[in-house]
């Protein structure tokens, strides 16, 4: 019932493992840890060759967070989502008639790009390799080309229109599979970051034409903060190991949860291929988040939140034969996933996003980087928690996820792009690793569910969940089971983006298992 059978097999290690959504950032990653860099090296490596070649699911116009394994005890975790504009007003939009953010065309959805000081954080922290070795990579790539992969051509017949999309065009039409994309201004920039630091992209040509496009929106004193944080993870113990996540204004905490209520619920059957481990995990997914447009925001207590009576209260809801309606409380994908071990068992969980697509469809002049469209977390009810307001950060869809063993030894790993769907298909992969034994492969590769909103934009399935849906991909087993359980069904091909693009690498006694995401045609892993 999985995909392709060739596809389920991990690739083995003895030294280290990249795996990514683009076959030129893992070979990036790898030579760094070939030559003697970290994991951390590696994953920033990859990162930045990504924000080159993979502009219309992530970029330097956009927000990072990390967890690293770096021995026994809590991972290291970096929050680098950005931050609301001092000029942003709610009030304002909702004069203008708006009841939701933005979601295309709006600097007003753009909060401060947290990317770069990301990078610029973590590599401080653990990087051994010189900051330009780590960005190399990245400048020859935008310096001398690359060939445009088949899904950043079909992205980019979207934005021929887009004023400073002009790296993706030729005589004014979208770049074609194959043909080469040069990005001198990314170039530019990079060398910048290599040789200045965080002034070389905040404080030089890309602060000033931010802060020069926002009309209002940024000053130079927001771009002067830093949008990266050192942060206290959030972890559960379930199915035996500890597994960890970052905390609010991420959506992390929605896989721990799930993880510890199917858990809970004693009724997930160790055969994932049975229509009621998808039913139990489903009903565990939406007791974890039905309320998420309420309690999340960037102060809430994500402790809290994982509270055992809380997770408790909502396993013993979970009935074994029908599906629950849940009707959450009133509200007042352009995501990459990457991960890294090295040969001292470091390991980094990092993710990287523009929120939708090519972000806000709104690019920097003279440099072409795309500006994320992450406020489209932020609420416009006047007194939420997560309403707009200056020096904010938004709700985050961004997900990283990391498993180790109760002494404290890396295990795994893992996480995936998605929106909403992302803590789906972490507890998915968490389930077929930890609960029922899968190999690392089948846990990739086994077909999927996640919670749809019909005709919604994958970034509001919470406040929609009256219209609830699961999209099931085709392959699988579950379908007759779910619907006779009252589940609404939308069947879909296998390997569509909406299930994500995960991947995952485990940790044996004495090898690595790495598996890079099928369902991304130039997804790759490379091992030591």
């Amino acid at each position: 019932m999985n995909g392709p059978r060739f596809l389920e097999q991990a690739r083995l290690a003895a030294r280290g493992i990249v795996c990514s959504v683009d076959h030129l950032a893992t070979a990036a990653g790898s030579t760094m840890l070939a030559t003697g860099g970290t994991a951390v090296d590696a994953a920033v490596a990859a990162s930045a060759v990504l924000a080159v070649t993979t502009q219309h699911m992530c970029g330097m116009g956009g927000d990072l967070w990390a967890l690293v394994h770096d021995g026994p005890g809590s991972p290291a975790t970096l929050n680098a989502s950005g931050r609301a504009g001092s000029g942003s007003d709610a009030g304002q939009l909702r004069i203008e008639g708006h009841r939701s953010m933005p979601l295309r065309g709006d600097i007003r959805s753009t909060p401060v790009p947290g990317c770069v000081d990301g990078w610029l954080t973590i590599h401080e922290r653990y990087g051994r390799a010189p900051l330009l070795d780590v960005l190399t990579p990245a400048i020859e790539l935008a310096e001398l080309g690359f060939p445009a992969s088949g899904s950043l051509a079909a992205a980019a017949i979207g934005i021929t229109t887009v004023e400073g999309a002009d790296d993706f065009l030729v005589d004014g039409r979208a770049v074609t599979v194959g043909q080469r994309v040069r990005r001198p201004g990314l170039a530019r920039s990079l060398r910048a970051i290599a040789s200045e630091g965080r002034n070389g992209w905040y404080q030089g040509e890309f602060g000033h034409a931010l802060v020069n496009l926002g009309h209002g929106v940024f000053t130079e004193d927001d771009l002067a903060r830093s949008q990266a944080d050192w942060v206290e993870p959030l972890m559960i113990e379930a199915w035996g190991h500890r597994i960890w996540t970052v905390p609010p204004n991420s959506q992390g905490y929605l896989s721990l949860a799930g993880a510890a209520i199917a858990e809970a619920t004693g009724l997930l059957p160790a055969d994932p291929s049975d229509p009621v481990w998808a039913h139990v995990l489903i009903e565990a997914a939406k007791q974890a988040a039905y309320d998420r447009a309420t309690v999340l925001h960037e102060h809430a207590n994500g402790s809290g939140l994982l509270a055992e009576d809380r997770l408790r209260q909502r396993a013993a809801t979970i009935s074994l034969e029908r599906a629950a309606s849940l009707v959450p409380p009133a509200r007042g994908g352009g995501t990459i996933y990457l991960c890294v071990v090295d040969e001292d068992r470091m390991g980094v969980s990092l993710i990287q996003s523009n929120a939708a697509g090519f972000g806000a469809h709104l690019a920097v002049p003279g440099i072409g980087v795309f500006l994320q469209n992450r406020g489209i977390g932020f609420s416009l009810d006047p007194g939420h928690p997560a309403e707009l307001g200056p020096g904010r950060r938004p709700p985050s869809t961004l997900a990283p996820a990391l498993v180790t063993t109760p002494g404290g030894a890396l295990r795994s790993v893992l996480g995936t792009m998605g929106g909403d769907g992302q803590p789906q298909v972490v507890l998915q992969m968490l389930a077929h690793l930890l609960d029922a034994g899968s190999s690392p492969g089948t846990a990739v590769t086994h077909p999927r569910f996640t919670l749809t909103v019909p005709e919604a934009s994958g970034f509001d399935t919470w406040g929609n969940a009256d219209r609830l849906a699961v999209a099931i991909e085709s392959g699988g087993s579950w379908a007759d089971g779910l619907v006779s359980r009252g589940h609404r069904l939308e069947l879909k091909s296998w390997g569509e983006s909406m299930f994500g693009h995960a991947h995952l690498i485990n940790v044996g006694d004495d090898h690595l298992a790495g598996v890079a995401e099928p369902r991304a045609a130039t997804s790759a892993v490379v091992g030591l």
